[in-house]
């Protein structure tokens, strides 16, 4: 199958059909991702290019309902990688501010190639780990997500200190069960603000999306400072 065909499909059994710029935008996207993967490693290897529409394109775009429905959104990307999902709802969405934190060089070159080449004006590229990143002056952020950085626990420490009260935590999880061993204290400061349950579209392969708020104020929070004791 043709990837313009499977992502125009794929997106459509979604029920998030693709309008003819955004799907240009995606076929662009993966064509400069095939030949960037030729020399340096963005996605397992081994992935194929059936593969690489669903469980990476199509996986991502997943959250854009989350997204669309906000009146101001304004998304961090923790631990971007090759851009899933933040490049792919940038791409969806080119008016929205997208920042994507990725602190590998390489990965960081290869996403500044594909906004440049997309044109992508309000996407920003930080090269920098997630427990040195303060945040960007004068961005309050919807949305903070990341695909395969950290389990919900340690994500949720992660995001955190950048959370503001009204901001949508978004965790991508194989299963709903995963919340349930969320550690006491988290549960105390955190609530299932909204969830999406899918199934991708080729490979039936289950979806759970939490959006997570905070409960109450935690600004006494510094930085970090809500990880447990020796990162454990």
């Amino acid at each position: 199958m043709k990837v313009e065909t499977q992502l125009a499909d794929g997106a459509a059994a979604l029920a998030f059909p693709l309008s003819s710029d955004q799907l240009e935008r995606l076929v662009h996207y993966h064509a400069e991702l095939s030949r960037w993967m030729r020399r340096i490693n963005l996605v397992a290897r081994g992935t194929s290019a059936e593969q690489l529409v669903e469980l990476h394109f199509l996986d991502s775009l997943t959250m854009a309902p989350l997204v669309q429905r906000h009146p101001a959104p304004c998304l961090l990307d923790i631990g971007s990688g090759a851009g899933f999902p933040g490049l792919v709802l940038a791409a969806l969405f080119p008016a929205i501010p997208v920042t994507l934190l990725e602190p590998r060089q390489k990965r960081a070159t290869f996403l500044r190639h594909v906004v440049r080449l997309l044109a992508l004006g309000l996407v920003q590229v930080v090269e920098e780990r997630a427990e040195q990143f303060s945040g960007e002056k004068g961005r309050i952020y919807s949305h903070i997500t990341g695909r395969a950085v950290a389990e919900p626990a340690t994500f949720l420490y992660l995001a955190e200190p950048l959370a503001a009260p009204d901001t949508e935590v978004v965790l991508f999880l194989a299963r709903q069960q995963s919340l349930a061993v969320l550690p006491q204290e988290l549960q105390l400061r955190w609530r299932l603000h909204a969830q999406r349950v899918v199934e991708l579209p080729f490979s039936r392969a289950p979806r759970f999306l939490a959006s997570m708020r905070r409960i109450g104020s935690v600004s006494a929070v510094t930085p970090h400072s809500g990880f447990p004791p020796n990162g454990s």
